[in-house]
């Protein structure tokens, strides 16, 4: 099979402009990956996407002589859905003081990344400790991210840190402003069971989802927090239950997986020896829809852009996973967990959606056999909301295979 030149389609380049996609056909799938545990993999080789959400799912003989706006001929690629981080920790924009580095979101939609989810801004520099500035904090980050999306990547930033004292008052005021995330327990003052429970109790009684650091201290000012705190406070999601780095010891994981229903989250800057441990655990006790993948990053670890496809690989291959589900737990689950309108390829969902194929010179002839090879995919295409926003990612190996893309009744 003769690989297709970067010269022999239309190349549409969304880091020069965007093209706002009405009405898509995308044909020649190769495999279309649901990003639901119970059905993994779809039949067909064709989606419709009308408006920027998914129309149609289905075989391309089905649809007769429609005309359409535009064509994207997948040329066997994997088709799955854009992959959701889990915890970061962004800034404002697409900076991070962390590792003083401006373009890093863009980057990780090279890696085939459209939604992030905060665990909290602590990175700020001059990060305010009282009541107030934790709230202006939080409200301005969502606010922000809500006006500006980094090279269209979803960003559900302004997660707000718990500190002591807050009131209910503090918690419909950040609710009135669209805050619904509360920041990884354990970066604020707040993070004794005594302290924290009333204000879990509240945040929740304004529809926010509450997430908690679990393992050694990650930065300084914040805090080691082990499994009696845990089942203690009994937050929505267990932050990096592998570390972050640090993780608490096998034991602790392991009472966390069995006496409560919290949400487990895994990280790839987190110690990955204890993932593959508490995963086996995991699939042993059939619990994998708790599951969701992050990367807690922009971090000490640094800024990996390919982190969450490296994180596919290894449950992949090591942990030995289907890797077609293993994309569920990057995409599908965490939609679930976080009330989000994407993460899988069903109608009416928001097409965000990843083309990828074995790279060049890869073992396997597909993503999924790459991923079970321990190997990053190449992405061919991503897209956000139906608008192609990569054509040939930066960061991954070229693909084996790439899209073509032409306008409708070329």
């Amino acid at each position: 099979m003769k690989a297709l030149s970067f010269e022999n389609f239309i190349l549409i380049n969304a880091n020069r402009f965007t093209v706002r996609l009405m009405e898509v056909k995308i044909r020649n799938i190769g495999v279309i990956v649901s990003g639901k545990l119970e059905e993994p993999i779809l039949e067909g080789d064709c989606l419709v996407l009308d408006n920027g959400k998914i129309a149609f799912i289905g075989f391309e003989n089905e649809l007769g002589d429609k005309n359409f706006d535009v064509v994207i001929d997948a040329n066997g690629n994997t088709v799955f859905p854009g992959l959701i981080d889990a915890h970061v920790h962004p800034v404002f924009g697409d900076y991070t003081p962390r590792q003083n580095t401006i373009g890093w979101i863009s980057g990780y939609l090279h890696g085939g990344v459209t939604t992030m989810i905060s665990a909290g801004e602590p990175h700020m520099p001059g990060r305010p400790r009282d009541i107030v500035g934790a709230k202006a904090l939080a409200i301005l980050a969502r606010k922000s991210f809500d006006n500006m999306r980094p090279s269209g990547v979803k960003v559900h930033a302004g997660a707000v840190i718990l500190e002591k004292g807050m009131t209910e008052d503090d918690f419909k005021e950040l609710a009135h402003h669209g805050v619904w995330l509360v920041g990884e327990i354990g970066l604020g003052s707040a993070y004794k069971p005594e302290d924290v429970k009333p204000l879990v109790q509240l945040a929740r009684k304004y529809g926010m989802k509450v997430k908690m650091h679990t393992g050694g201290t990650s930065i300084p000012e914040s805090t080691t927090i082990g499994a009696e705190e845990v089942i203690a406070i009994h937050p929505d999601i267990v932050g990096h239950i592998n570390g972050g780095p640090t993780a608490m010891p096998l034991e602790d994981a392991f009472r966390i997986v069995d006496e409560t229903d919290i949400i487990l989250e895994f990280v790839y800057c987190g110690n990955l020896k204890a993932l593959q441990e508490i995963l086996k655990y995991i699939r042993n006790k059939n619990a994998l829809e708790r599951v969701v993948l992050g990367t807690d990053s922009p971090s000490g670890t640094g800024i990996i852009p390919l982190a969450v496809l490296r994180l596919l690989a290894f449950i992949s291959s090591i942990c030995e996973l289907e890797p077609e589900k293993a994309i569920s737990l990057a995409t599908g689950n965490t939609a679930r967990v976080y009330g989000l309108n994407t993460g899988v390829i069903e109608t009416g969902k928001e097409a965000d959606l990843v083309f990828a194929d074995v790279p060049m010179g890869g073992v396997g002839d597909t993503a999924l056999e790459a991923l079970k090879n321990g190997d990053v995919p190449g992405i061919s295409a991503v897209l956000i909301n139906g608008d192609i926003k990569v054509v040939k990612s930066k960061y991954t190996p070229p693909p084996y295979r790439m899209i073509e893309i032409t306008k409708g009744g070329d």
